[in-house]
């Protein structure tokens, strides 16, 4: 069976296992560089004749450490490479493909892990002060979305998938069906975005919140809708919609100190996943030592 075939047939199980499509896309990169690589060192391609030097060598070359930029690719991101070679090998050893899983010596590198890059509060302020200025539709839908993002931190998927329904204005909450983990969730509203889905919902028709006549936002024309109006609002640098989540558990993190709020806020499953946001700034260390 050569690595294509393979390939094949581990996104499938993927799928079953119930992966999320980014993780699946992911995979997918990362193993057909692996088959266009093999093709080119002259390697038969069978995933049987891959050995655990030929993982190594496939690490060390071009195709993986360069970047496009030039330069060196960052360690982080040769470790996503990593983890694919190593679900992909022990797919195929527990599926009886292959007899060993060359795999097994592979070592993630060491690197530090980068604190997340949210929104500064300057240009948060900025972004949503050129959302309300502007008219249309569809400026007031990007508006309410963008300000939801800010001030819950929910996912963009979560936030699209939101139908008036998911909505309690009375209570301050919102109830989000589709989640990372596809765990039905509630989430507490803040003064400021209730009284703005309350003005949008009294014009609003429809069940889907952020569709127009029938027409539903996906995640990629939200990512270069949120573009075009950071760019209007004369901010130099590149956010995607996930910075806006970011940004939300940085404030809540700065305003409370603490991490379980944090988490809670972020509903993540594991406090590891959150201590990321645990950073002290320069002044609290400033105070802390007199």
């Amino acid at each position: 069976m050569n690595i294509d075939e393979a390939l094949d047939r581990f996104l499938v199980q993927l799928e079953a296992d119930g992966r999320s499509p980014h993780t699946i896309a992911q995979y997918r990169r990362h193993i057909r560089t692996l088959a266009r690589w093999a093709a080119g060192v002259g390697h038969t391609g069978r995933v049987a004749d891959l050995s655990h030097e030929d993982l190594a060598r496939f690490l060390a070359a071009p195709e993986i450490r360069a970047s496009a930029r030039g330069g060196t690719k960052k360690a982080s991101t040769t470790n996503c490479v990593r983890t694919s070679l190593q679900g992909f090998c022990a797919y195929l050893h527990r599926a009886g493909v292959i007899a060993s899983d060359p795999s097994r010596v592979l070592r993630r590198a060491k690197c530090g892990r980068p604190p997340p890059r949210g929104l500064s509060d300057d240009d948060a302020t900025r972004l949503l002060a050129t959302l309300a200025a502007a008219d249309g539709a569809e400026a007031k839908r990007d508006h309410l979305l963008f300000d939801l993002l800010l001030r819950t931190g929910i996912r963009l998927t979560s936030a699209l998938a939101l139908e008036v329904r998911d909505v309690d204005l009375d209570r301050g909450e919102l109830w989000l069906r589709t989640t990372k983990g596809d765990q039905p969730e509630r989430v507490f509203l803040g003064a400021e975005i209730r009284e703005h889905l309350t003005r949008y919902l009294a014009e609003h028709e429809g069940d889907r919140i952020f569709a127009l006549k029938g027409r539903v936002l996906g995640r990629r024309h939200a990512h270069r809708r949120l573009s075009q109006w950071l760019t209007k609002a004369g901010v130099k640098t590149s956010y995607s919609p996930h910075a806006l989540r970011h940004a939300f558990a940085q404030r809540i993190y700065r305003e409370t100190g603490d991490v379980l709020v944090v988490k809670e806020a972020l509903r993540h499953r594991s406090i590891a996943s959150t201590m990321v946001y645990a950073r002290a700034d320069d002044e609290r260390v400033r105070a802390a030592v007199g």
